[in-house]
Parts: structure tokens; C-alpha cells; sequence
């Protein structure tokens, strides 16, 4: 199968821009006060609004159309729902395979946490398994942008920039238990940045197994993005809004949300 090297550049950077955001997670959360609650549940909520719009109003769309396309109206839109509901199932099982202790899901506060050294380890653990857990959460989600930066670039770039924005919070979620748990700026940053990575790896090893195995057809692609689409609402749903409310700020959460999802609308409407 011959490559055009310059969008396979393309598609490997972009994937990479939206991976590595998480680094910039990491430094705002340098930036911000431990107790700034509002920045934190703002940000949540932001990404949650930008991840639910672009995957029921883009993402899921474009899975639909690929998979209507070859199978039909009728078996076309029962496939997207399954693979929709699939992505759930498994990104709902790897919260399963997490331990509820450690699950990054279950977030405490970090200034009730007395920052005594048998705390510190559980604030470190929480650190490790939030940087294990968004490396798994953003393989899936890096394998699609690259798909897409390859099949249509102009839709790539709106996940990519959702993406991004999604993982600027998850960088903090990484860094700021880490930080206060070690006291080291770079142990945090690098872990933040590290879990990041997970998306250009799993871009790689999708280039390696649908183009030299399976091939990039419309049905691997339609069912890739129906699967990202439910990875992401999920996310959204179980992750990001849930933790916004345990800071107790349910309405600038709620703020967040629809911004979020103004913005990501905006930015979709400059592609038309």
C-alpha cells in the first residue's frame, strides 16, 4: 500500500499535539492554587461539554455515515450503535480492572488528605493509577485521530483540539497528586507528560495493524469512531462531570459544560 509521507507526518503530529497536552495540564496545575476548586471543576466541566458534543454531534455522525455507506441504512445504523455501546463496555471494563481505591474515578479532594508520609503514598498511588488509567483511556483516542487525520484531514483537526482540551485537566489529575505527594515539580510533569504519550502509541501501533493487516476500510473506520465516540461520553459522564461536583461547584461545572460545548460547536461550524 503506498503512503504519502506528508499526511502520515501530519496525522502522527497531530496525534501527537493532542497527546501531549497533558504536559500542559501539568504546568497550569503549577499555577493554580490547591484549593482553587473553581478552576478545577470550570475545567472539567469544559472538557465534558467539548467531548460530549464532538462525539453525538461529529464523531458519531461520521461513524454512521462510513458504515451506512457499505451495509445500508438499516444495518449500517445498527452496527454504529453497537460499536457505540461497545466502546462503553470497554472502557467501562478497564474502570472495572481498576481498583476502586486507586481508581482515578474516585477522586478525593486533595486538601482533605493531611499531608502525612502514609497519606503522601495514597496521593502518589492516585497520581500512578490516574497517569496508568488516561495512558489507557487516550490509546483508543489516539489511534482515532490519526484514522481520521488520514481519511479526512479537516475532521481531524476538530478531534484533535477536543482531544487536547480534554487531557489539559487529565495532566492535572496526574500532576497535582503527584506533586504534593513527592514535592518534585518534574516527577510530576514527567508522569503527566508520560501518560500523554499513550496517544502517539497508539496511533503507531494502529498504523501498523490496520494498514499492513486489516486495511482502512470504511466499516474498520466507522467502527473505530462509533467505539472512540462511546469511550469519550463515557469519560465525560463517569470521569470528568462526577469530579467536578465532588469540588463542589455544581453551577460553574454546569458553565463549563455548555461552554465547552459552544466552543467545540464554533470550531466545527468554521470547517463548513
Amino acid at each position: 500500500m503506498e503512503f504519502d509521507y506528508p499526511t502520515l507526518a501530519f496525522a502522527f503530529g497531530l496525534t501527537l499535539f493532542a497527546g501531549l497536552s497533558t504536559g500542559i495540564g501539568s504546568a497550569i496545575a503549577f499555577f493554580a492554587k490547591r484549593t482553587n476548586t473553581k478552576f478545577l471543576s470550570l475545567s472539567l466541566g469544559f472538557s465534558a461539554g467539548v467531548m460530549i458534543y464532538v462525539s453525538f454531534v461529529e464523531i458519531l455522525q461520521k461513524s454512521k455515515d462510513a458504515l451506512v455507506g457499505i451495509h445500508g441504512e438499516v444495518n449500517g445504523t445498527i452496527y454504529t450503535v453497537i460499536s457505540f455501546f461497545g466502546g462503553i463496555l470497554f472502557i467501562a471494563i478497564i474502570d472495572k480492572i481498576i481498583p476502586s481505591y486507586e481508581n482515578p474515578h474516585e477522586v478525593k479532594k486533595i486538601e482533605d488528605l493531611d499531608e502525612t508520609k502514609a497519606k503522601n503514598k495514597k496521593l502518589m498511588r492516585m497520581g500512578m493509577f490516574s497517569a496508568l488509567a488516561i495512558g489507557i483511556h487516550n490509546f483508543p483516542e489516539g489511534l482515532a485521530t490519526f484514522a481520521a487525520a488520514l481519511t479526512d484531514p479537516t475532521i481531524a483537526i476538530p478531534i484533535a483540539v477536543a482531544i487536547a482540551i480534554h487531557n489539559i485537566p487529565e495532566g492535572i489529575a496526574v500532576s497535582v497528586p503527584i506533586f504534593y505527594a513527592t514535592g518534585s515539580r518534574k516527577k510530576a510533569f514527567f508522569y503527566s507528560f508520560l501518560s500523554g504519550l499513550a496517544e502517539p502509541i497508539g496511533a503507531l501501533i494502529g498504523f501498523i495493524l490496520i494498514y499492513y493487516f486489516l486495511g482502512l476500510n470504511d466499516t474498520i473506520f466507522g467502527t473505530l469512531f462509533g467505539g472512540v465516540a462511546g469511550i469519550m461520553v463515557f469519560i465525560s459522564l463517569d470521569e470528568l462531570l462526577p469530579t467536578a461536583e465532588e469540588y463542589g461547584e455544581h453551577h460553574i461545572a454546569i458553565y463549563g459544560l455548555i461552554a465547552g460545548m459552544a466552543v467545540m460547536a464554533a470550531s466545527l461550524l468554521l470547517f463548513l
